[in-house]
């Protein structure tokens, strides 16, 4: 079997395991809800079914808090993934991770702003953005950093990824004191937000989330397949793809802006949740291979099936108690992180 047959068919089996799991997530919490019942809650939504036969509470249970938990998990999951392939394409780097290199670090800095401010500096921003403002903000403080990262790692003779890191890891620093003197700042109630905030949390997930930051990371993932072939490209150096007629800066800044809208919108409404875009792409590019044609779609499957499976978990570990998402993606991505710096020193040793 082909390379391009074996990752047609891993995309349909990811859509189909995705599919399964979104009905499983509607049906876990601290209320069963049998598999049945969630799956006609989903086909009297869609209007596939007409007929109600399930309890009115269990549909409204299903309506307003799981169903839009369930549908923000995915968008994050997939926007944190393909954001991770689409960087580490462009910087042909696998270590490249939107927190590793800064994009989250400044996306939270700026809702944080957001969040504390609100109320008093920023009230006239509140007025005129409505939803839109804890998401365009995060955006704005994600490719602020991600400029500035790139800006500072890139030189004539191309992008050096020490540089990257080590960049990324000062503008993280930054970012995390401008956050500790916001969170200092805040009362009591939003101290509370932000501290489970910080560890990532799709608890207060609701519709007007889902709006919010479903419309930019849909936008972002809709754009990023013009790039796939410049992508594929820069898989062999920016040398020999300006040869092959790519506009390397313009590529550059296109899919860091795509990145930054994605990521920007994520950490708004989920808060920080790492390593999904490290751990995810690697994954796929294991199994499908280097092509970017394959790779993003299957990093937004996985990364969607990643972040919904973590949420079930996070529900369900501690129960009725929950457990934030971001510390279970940081317990399985920190020793996968640990693992990939340890493969590449062996590899270079040799």
């Amino acid at each position: 079997m082909s390379r391009e047959i074996r990752a047609r068919w891993s995309l349909m089996g990811l859509g189909i395991a995705l599919s399964v799991t979104m009905v499983a997530s509607i049906g876990t919490g601290p209320m069963d809800i049998s598999l049945s019942q969630s799956l006609q809650a989903l086909l009297t939504g869609f209007g596939v079914l007409t007929e109600e036969t399930i309890p009115a509470h269990i549909t409204s249970i299903i309506e307003t808090i799981r169903l839009p938990r369930t549908v923000l998990a995915m968008l994050v999951g997939a926007a944190l993934a393909v954001s991770g392939a689409a960087l580490q394409g462009l910087f042909r780097n696998p270590l490249a991770d939107p927190g590793l290199i800064g994009v989250s670090g400044g996306a939270s800095l700026a809702a944080v702003a957001v969040i504390v401010l609100g109320d008093t500096v920023l009230s006239g921003l509140s007025e005129v953005l409505g939803v839109y403002t804890l998401p365009l903000a995060a955006f704005i403080g994600a490719l602020c950093t991600t400029l500035l990262v790139a800006r500072i790692a890139t030189s004539r003779f191309g992008t050096s990824m020490t540089t990257l890191l080590l960049a990324g890891l000062a503008i993280g620093i930054v970012t995390a004191v401008g956050t500790g003197m916001l969170t200092f700042m805040a009362d009591d109630a939003q101290l509370r937000s932000l501290t489970f905030w910080s560890m990532g949390s799709l608890g207060g997930a609701t519709w007007e989330h889902v709006l919010s930051a479903g419309v930019l990371i849909l936008l972002a993932l809709s754009l990023m397949p013009f790039s796939i072939k410049a992508l594929n490209a820069l898989l062999l150096g920016e040398s020999e793809a300006r040869h092959l007629g790519i506009d390397v800066e313009r590529i550059k800044y296109r899919v860091i802006i795509m990145c930054a809208l994605a990521v920007g919108a994520s950490v708004a409404v989920a808060g920080m949740i790492g390593f999904v875009g490290l751990i995810v792409p690697h994954i796929v590019r294991m199994a499908l291979g280097p092509d970017h044609r394959y790779l993003l779609p299957g990093s937004a499957l996985l990364g969607a099936l990643f972040l919904l499976v973590a949420d079930m978990f996070s529900r369900t570990v501690i129960a009725p108690a929950e457990l934030p998402i971001g510390l279970i993606t940081t317990l399985v991505g920190g020793p996968f992180f640990i693992g990939l710096i340890a493969l590449r020193a062996k590899r270079s040793a040799l």
